[in-house]
C-alpha cells in the first residue's frame, strides 16, 4: 500500500493544510483590522510622543539638541531632523529607505503635521507594520533658538522588540514542533481502530466469525467497534441458522423421498395384493403431501423474507377469518371432541388475507393437534383504537419451559411433537407474519397444562 493513499497520510496532509489556510485567513483578516483600526489609532499615538518631545525642546531651549536627540535615540526611537536650511541629520539606527519627498519636509517645516504612518501604503501586517522606512514615521514641526525644525520619528522596531522576537521566534518553533507531533499522535490514535477494524473484516470475509475487537473508547469509533462486534456475532449466529437449515431441510425432504421411492419399488412387484398396494399408494400420497407442505412454507417464508407482500394491504376482518378458520376444522374438532369458546370484537386490520389466514391456520391447527381428546380452546379477539390482541389457549400436552426459547427457531420440534407428523415451520412462521406487522407475539405454556399465545397487532 502507498503510504500517500493511506488514511493516516491523508489525515496528517488534511490537518496541515487545515493549518496553513486558518492561519493566512487569521493573517488577512489581522491585517484588515490593522489597516482599519490599528493604523490610525498607532500614527496618532506616535503624533502625541513627538509632541511632546518638541514641547520639551521648545520650552528648554537652553538644552543641548543634540544631545536630546542622541538620548532620544539610545532609548528606542529612530529620528531624522531637517532645519529651515535643508541641513539633515540622522539619530538612532538607520533606515531601510530614506528617501522624503521635499515637499513633505517643507510642509512640516511650515507648521504641518506629516502622518506617514497612517498614510503609509497598504501591506501586509508584517511589512506594513515593521517597515522601517522614512516615509513610514510622524513628521512634527518645531522651533528651537528662533529657527524652524521637522522632527521625523518613528519607533525603533529592532530595539524595543529584538528580545521579544526571540521569544515569539522560539514559541512558534516550539509550537509548531508540538503541533506536528500532536498532529501524528492524533493520527495514529485515529487510524489504530480502523486498522483493528480492516483486519477484523478480512477474517470476516474469510467466514471466520469469532473476531472481537476490542476498543474501549466511546466515541463514533466506539459505537463503530461494538456495532461491528454485534454484527460479527449476527453473521456467526446466521451462519450457524444456516447450516442448521441446510441440515433440518436435507433430513427432512430426505426422509419423505426414501419413503416414496422405497414405497414405489415395493409397489412394482407383481404378487402385491390390492390391499397392500392401496396402503402404500396412501403412505407415497401422505409423504408427497408432506413434502409439498414444506416446500409452501419454504416459499411462504422466503416472500416474507423479501417483503413481497408490502404492496398487498387490505381491509381485513380478523374475527371473520378466525371463524372461517374454525368452521374449515369443525370435522378435526369433532372428531378430538374439544370445546371451542369464541370470543370475537369486530377488528379491522390493513394486511394480506392469504398472509393473515395462514398466520391463524398455523395457531389453532396447533391448537387442535396438540389438545388432549376431550379438550378445550378458548380464543378471543380484543380491539382498541390502537392494538388489537388475539388470544388462543388451549388445554392441551403443553411444551416444557427449557424448549419455549426455542420454541419459534425453523425446523425445531421439541421431542413429543416430533410423534405429530410436521415440518417445523408452522411457529417460525407465525413469528415472522407478527413481526412483518411490527407486532409482538408471546407464548406461555407448561407441560401437561397447555397453551397460550397471545398476539398484539398495531392498526
Amino acid at each position: 500500500m502507498k503510504i500517500y493513499s493511506t488514511l493516516y497520510f491523508k489525515y496528517i496532509v488534511v490537518t496541515l493544510a487545515i493549518m496553513f489556510f486558518s492561519g493566512v485567513l487569521a493573517l488577512l483578516a489581522t491585517n484588515a483590522y490593522y489597516h482599519r483600526v490599528i493604523k490610525e489609532q498607532n500614527d496618532a499615538k506616535n503624533v502625541a510622543i513627538v509632541q511632546k518631545m518638541t514641547q520639551y525642546i521648545m520650552e528648554n531651549e537652553q538644552l543641548n539638541l543634540d544631545a536630546y536627540l542622541q538620548t532620544l535615540a539610545n532609548v528606542g526611537y529612530q529620528l531624522y531632523v531637517v532645519d529651515g536650511q535643508g541641513q539633515d541629520t540622522f539619530y538612532g539606527s538607520a533606515f531601510r529607505l530614506t528617501e522624503l519627498d521635499d515637499s513633505v519636509k517643507h510642509a512640516v517645516l511650515e507648521g504641518q503635521i506629516y502622518h506617514g504612518m497612517r498614510d503609509y501604503p497598504r501591506q501586509l501586517f508584517i511589512t506594513g507594520f515593521f517597515a522601517n522606512d522614512l516615509t513610514n514615521s510622524v513628521g512634527v514641526p518645531f522651533h528651537y533658538n528662533g529657527e524652524k525644525y521637522a522632527l521625523f520619528v518613528r519607533p525603533d522596531i529592532r530595539m524595543l522588540f529584538s528580545e521579544m522576537h526571540v521569544v515569539l521566534g522560539n514559541m512558534m518553533l516550539i509550537s509548531l514542533v508540538a503541533t506536528l507531533m500532536a498532529i501524528l499522535l492524533a493520527a495514529w490514535y485515529l487510524v489504530k481502530p480502523i486498522r483493528a477494524l480492516t483486519k477484523a473484516t478480512k477474517q470476516i470475509a474469510k467466514e471466520d466469525y469469532d473476531v472481537t475487537i476490542e476498543i474501549a473508547r466511546t466515541d463514533e469509533l466506539g459505537l463503530l467497534a461494538k456495532s461491528f462486534n454485534k454484527m460479527a456475532q449476527d453473521l456467526k449466529q446466521q451462519d450457524e441458522t444456516r447450516k442448521s437449515f441446510i441440515r433440518n431441510i436435507s433430513h427432512d425432504l430426505q426422509t419423505p423421498l426414501q419413503n416414496i421411492n422405497g414405497y414405489a419399488n415395493l409397489l412394482k412387484s407383481k404378487e402385491l395384493t390390492d390391499e397392500n398396494r392401496l396402503h402404500y399408494a396412501d403412505i407415497i400420497e401422505a409423504e408427497t403431501g408432506r413434502l409439498s407442505s414444506l416446500t409452501t412454507q419454504l416459499l411462504l417464508l422466503n416472500s416474507l423474507d423479501e417483503l413481497a407482500y408490502k404492496r398487498q394491504q387490505t381491509a381485513i376482518n380478523i374475527s371473520e377469518q378466525i371463524e372461517r378458520i374454525v368452521m374449515k376444522n369443525q370435522w378435526l374438532i369433532e372428531q378430538k371432541e374439544l370445546a371451542i369458546w369464541l370470543q370475537l370484537d369486530e377488528a379491522i386490520f390493513d394486511g394480506d388475507e392469504t398472509l393473515l389466514e395462514n398466520l391463524w391456520e398455523n395457531l389453532i391447527a396447533n391448537a387442535i393437534k396438540y389438545n388432549r381428546q376431550g379438550g378445550e380452546i378458548n380464543i378471543t379477539v380484543q380491539s382498541d383504537s390502537a392494538v388489537i390482541t388475539i388470544k388462543i389457549a388451549d388445554t392441551g400436552i403443553g411444551i416444557e419451559q427449557e424448549h419455549l426459547p426455542h420454541i419459534f427457531k425453523r425446523f425445531y420440534r421439541v421431542d413429543e411433537a416430533r410423534q405429530t407428523k410436521g415440518t417445523g415451520l408452522g411457529l417460525a412462521i407465525v413469528q415472522e407474519i407478527v413481526h412483518f406487522y411490527n407486532g409482538q407475539i408471546t407464548m406461555n405454556s407448561k407441560e401437561n397444562a397447555g397453551t397460550t399465545i397471545i398476539i398484539k397487532l398495531p392498526k
